[in-house]
């Protein structure tokens, strides 16, 4: 969004500066035209005036020419009078000249005004002749005046010829200016109009850039980037939508939260990319699973919904459900390898069982984790479901109480060395001292807490006080061994080494009195991020135990490669394997595997002396049941455990 805004603050800019430029640039040549304009008129005008002037001086040099022809012939006195007044009558028009005109002006000026001055004293000195009745000095004078105005008449014909062309040029070179200062702001209009419609354009691209930009964010805020199909924020309007029309119509509609049963382990066991792949490849089998008009959307993680706007009855609901099982129960190949899904349905309806679109979907959730509890395939949302989801809900909420106060106590049942008979050790269990239930055991709060996330502080929370009881028995003398139990989600815990390092440190514990107890479908959820926990435990000095073994799948392709120390053979095996064949040859084929692998073999569940001597006989290393002891509290394990050795001694002395 902020790379939004500033890009669309730049383009915006970037426009409004063109244009600003492209008018002040035009709005510039404007103004210099009209100051060009405005200097030419004032050029000439000066020019003109001094022509103007100049134009009287060779008028009134005509006239007194005029005055002195007429005076010399006709020869009488009344003639006299124009050539007195004609004499001198351009002084004022040369002085003029040499006080306001140009440079070469005055230079004219000053020569004509030498050879005027002569001129009009000739004309005053012909005239004074005349009046003394000298009419041959008279006459000569006037032939000097006539003499003196044809180099007069010379010098301004010059003068006004020069002044035609400066005027000429000028005018020449104004238009020449004007033209070109036209040509300019024709330009400057040309780029300032293109520049106008490439901003346009630019700004119309750009808007159109961001209204795609705005579908484009509107279409991946209401749509799952992975799958493409509707997400949650989507789903819920369409949901409204619905429900608005059901409300006019009187049509029923359903909706549907599916949940992939087998994912996790696909998703783990193969990696992210195949996970992706088989999400998107479900997505399309829901799609055409159903109709055009129904809308299926992903949730998040596995989960997926559909919402059906318009179903008769709840059986047509049931065959759409069907329709969506059979395309979600078939084999999904990736990438060559062919794996089983499978899905849990929940079904609910409005206005049936559900008043609203935030009960419609709580109760489909309800009605989902009823099927995949009980394996029911679909389940359509029964009132009676409530109480079971409230319960769980009840639990989880007990259980962050419990957390916080302590009300998780501790069990220890102890482990003893086959060779020797002495305890080498106990294996820490969780119980539940509910304030109104009692005593709870883990089946009735791990799975919650697993589920949850809760699994982890419950773990820490496990660890911490099993250390901290570790650390007593020690300061009174016991030193005691202790197993805890670790859920998948701490095995791929990066930080997890760190967390079990500080809590040893934090009791002054050393790492080998420590030993983490994994399942082997903990493992194989993700091998990689387990292995690297794993041996990051045991650079630590943490013993490590392989839990249950047997039980899952895949166990020995990973037991080869796991930084382990030891193997736990899971009590359905031993109990049972002096009376069941099967059982003892698995038990005594895991015995020699688990020695193969240099690992110790710890038996689960042996509650009598005969298995006891059957696994010694086998070479099993560690046992672990009720032929030893049940789990027993940390005061009451104490009191077993100094009564155990006190025994030992009574026989060792016999």
């Amino acid at each position: 969004m902020l790379s939004n805004w500033v890009e669309t603050r730049t383009t915006v800019q970037t426009t409004v500066v063109s244009l600003t430029i492209g008018l002040a640039t035009l709005a510039g040549l404007a103004l210099w035209t009209n100051l060009s304009m405005q200097r030419a008129a004032t050029h000439l005008h000066g020019l003109n005036e001094v022509s103007d002037r100049w134009g009287l001086v060779v008028q009134n040099v005509d006239v007194a020419d005029h005055a002195l022809t007429d005076y010399v012939r006709s020869g009488t006195p009344v003639m006299s009078q124009p050539v007195a007044t004609a004499a001198g009558a351009a002084d004022e028009s040369l002085r003029w000249l040499r006080d306001n005109g140009a440079p070469a002006d005055v230079r004219a000026a000053t020569i004509v005004g030498d050879l005027y001055g002569d001129y009009s004293g000739l004309l005053r000195e012909t005239l004074a002749a005349d009046d003394r009745g000298d009419n041959a000095a008279a006459l000569q004078k006037a032939y000097q005046a006539e003499l003196t105005l044809a180099s007069l008449r010379k010098q301004l014909s010059t003068v006004v010829q020069l002044k035609r062309l400066e005027t000429t040029d000028y005018l020449r070179a104004a238009e020449l200016r004007n033209s070109n200062l036209r040509i300019a702001a024709l330009v400057a209009f040309i780029i300032d109009l293109g520049l106008v419609g490439l901003c346009g354009i630019v700004l119309l691209g750009h808007r159109r850039k961001i209204l795609r930009q705005a579908a484009r964010s509107e279409h991946e805020a209401m749509h799952d980037a992975l799958t493409g199909l509707a997400n949650r924020t989507l789903l819920t309007q369409r949901t409204a939508q619905a429900i608005r029309r059901s409300n006019q119509t009187g049509d029923p509609l359903g909706l549907f939260l599916i949940d992939l049963n087998r994912f996790k382990p696909i998703n783990d066991t193969l990696g992210h990319a195949f996970g992706d792949k088989l999400l998107q490849l479900v997505a399309n089998r829901l799609t055409g699973a159903v109709r055009d008009v129904d809308t299926v959307a992903r949730l998040g993680g596995d989960e997926f919904a559909v919402l059906l706007p318009s179903v008769s009855t709840s059986d047509n609901a049931l065959i759409v459900a069907e329709r969506v099982h059979r395309a979600l129960d078939e084999a999904v190949d990736l990438d060559g390898l062919s794996v089983d899904v499978g899905c849990s349905i929940g079904v609910a309806l409005y206005p049936t069982d559900s008043a609203d679109a935030h009960e419609l979907l709580k109760h489909a959730d309800i009605a989902m984790y009823a099927a995949k509890r009980g394996r029911l395939g679909t389940s359509v949302y029964e009132p009676g479901l409530d109480e079971h989801h409230a319960a769980q809900l009840t639990v989880i909420s007990d259980l962050r109480r419990a957390l916080d106060q302590c009300e998780l106590v501790l069990h220890y049942q102890p482990k003893a060395d086959l060779r020797t008979g002495e305890v080498c050790g106990a294996e820490v269990l969780c119980r539940w001292q509910h304030p109104t239930h009692g005593l709870l055991g883990p089946d009735r709060f791990i799975p919650a807490a697993e589920e949850t996330g809760l699994i982890e502080p419950l773990t820490q929370y496990v660890l911490d006080h099993a250390l901290a009881q570790c650390q007593a028995w020690h300061l009174t003398g016991w030193d005691v061994p202790i197993s805890v139990n670790v859920g998948a989600q701490c095995l791929h815990d990066m930080t997890f080494p760190e967390q079990v390092a500080a809590a040893l440190k934090h009791h002054g514990l050393d790492a080998a009195v420590l030993t983490l107890e994994i399942t082997e479908s903990a493992i194989i959820a993700d091998p990689h991020r387990a292995t690297d926990v794993l041996t990051r435990l045991r650079e630590l000095g943490v013993r490590l135990s392989i839990d249950d073994f047997g039980t899952g799948y895949s166990s020995i392709a990973y037991l080869r490669t796991m930084p382990v120390h030891e193997m736990k053979i899971d009590r359905s095996f031993t109990t049972n394997m002096r009376t069941d064949a099967s059982s003892g040859a698995i038990t005594r084929s895991l015995l020699g595997l688990a020695h193969n692998l240099e690992l110790e073999v710890v038996a689960e569940g042996v509650e009598d002396e005969e298995t006891w001597s059957v696994l010694a006989a086998l070479g099993c290393d560690i046992v672990q049941g009720y032929c030893l002891s049940k789990p027993l509290p940390a005061d009451e394990f104490a009191t077993w455990l100094r009564d155990r050795t006190l025994a030992e001694l009574v026989v060792t002395a016999d």
